[in-house]
């Protein structure tokens, strides 16, 4: 039997050493593991908060209140085109009154916004032509006076076989003319508005309306033709939308329109014409929209939107919603849909825009209650609800 030497027991303990270095390393492995603790850390709790639904708890009352319009989402909804307009004044529903003569403004009856009748005398003016048109009368009444009496003459010696029957016919066609002269010259001063002392001549309305204009000032000395008053018929206003070059075939008389107001009201009218030609300088084509009487709040000059519906005209089949009823979270389009408790932002895929509408190609279906006008209080209030979470 070998007794293994010294020199054999140091070679056997440097063959163990390795072996029992790992088994030490097994064994503080195990304790940290069965020590190490198991739940997650706090941090990672708010990532299931993330993806919870994006949603509101609103009653009708706050609906309501918070003026936030609901409409029901169709498909195949009209294209509309929402362009810039002008409020403009008919041709028959505006006037200008200018003077009829030369001369001094010596009254004024009306001012700037006052309310005239048609036939009105507005105001005078001191003229020489109101002595002329005057002294035309006159003249023309005495010649009548004249004419008159001599075929009263001629009639009485026809009649007593003492001249010849040319004789009165001949009175007669004088007495006429005579006559055709007057009614002239009194045309003439009833026009211009003569005086009866035949010193002045009246500055008179055409139309019935209201005084937008009014450059007239007392005292002062006018020519003819000078503009004294500019009148506007309220109940004939129009308005003329700007067309496109690219749109302007799309649009024909007929088709359905609203006026936008600023205060978000839609009137509805319809398309009267439409300029045949672009204008030069603009590259437009006009569209004249008639308005339903007198509107409160529309004044000649002012600038409006239109939404014009080209007739035959729909989108594709997919649904159609107003642009402000898309809004964008986190890069992403969403879209306010009505719940039982108050809405819920559902994300959408939009395509082309027209008119103030968005084709909605996924993400919602036709029927649907969505929040179409004040969405962006909607998005404003999850933004809050969200920072206080935070």
């Amino acid at each position: 039997m070998n007794i293994p030497t010294l020199f054999d027991r140091e070679r056997l303990g440097e063959r163990k050493r390795p072996v029992l270095i790992g088994a030490a390393i097994i064994v503080v492995a195990l304790l940290l593991f069965l020590l190490w603790p198991t739940t997650e850390p706090e941090e990672s709790e708010p990532a299931s908060q993330t993806t919870a639904p994006l949603a509101l708890k609103l009653g009708d009352a706050q609906i309501k209140t918070a003026k936030i319009g609901l409409q029901t989402v169709a498909r195949g909804a009209a294209t509309q085109l929402l362009l810039p307009a002008t409020v403009a004044a008919s041709p028959s529903s505006t006037a200008v009154i200018d003077a009829r003569g030369s001369g001094v403004v010596r009254s004024v009856s009306k001012n700037l916004g006052d309310y005239v009748r048609q036939g009105e005398a507005v105001a005078r003016i001191e003229s020489g032509e109101a002595a002329g048109l005057a002294s035309q009368v006159s003249s023309a009444l005495a010649r009548v006076n004249e004419l008159q009496a001599a075929y009263e003459r001629e009639k009485r010696l026809f009649e007593q076989n003492v001249t010849a029957r040319q004789d009165l016919e001949a009175a007669q066609a004088n007495l006429a003319v005579a006559r055709s002269e007057l009614s002239r010259a009194r045309a003439a001063a009833a026009a211009a508005g003569v005086s009866a002392d035949g010193r002045s001549i009246a500055v008179i309305s055409p139309l019935s309306g209201r005084i937008t204009k009014a450059p007239i000032v007392l005292g002062s000395y006018v020519a003819a033709g000078d503009e004294l008053y500019h009148v506007v018929n309220p109940n004939g206003l129009q308005i003329e939308v700007a067309l496109p070059s690219a749109d302007a075939a799309r649009i024909q008389p007929g088709d359905e329109a609203a006026i936008v107001m600023a205060d978000g009201r839609e009137i509805g009218t319809r398309v009267r014409s439409v300029t045949p030609a672009l204008d030069p300088e603009s590259r437009s084509a006009t569209a004249v929209l008639t308005l339903p009487g007198a509107v409160p709040g529309i004044q000649p000059g002012a600038f409006l939107q239109a939404r014009l519906k080209p007739s035959g005209e729909v989108l594709t089949d997919a649904v159609a919603v107003p642009e402000a009823a898309v809004q964008s979270i986190e890069g992403e389009n969403y879209v306010f849909v009505r719940t039982k408790s108050g809405f819920v932002a559902r994300p959408v895929q939009i395509g082309s825009r027209s008119g103030g509408m968005v084709a909605i190609l996924s993400g919602l279906e036709p029927g649907t209650v969505i929040a179409a006008t004040n969405a962006f209080l909607l998005k404003a209030e999850l933004g809050k609800g969200s920072a206080e979470e935070e």
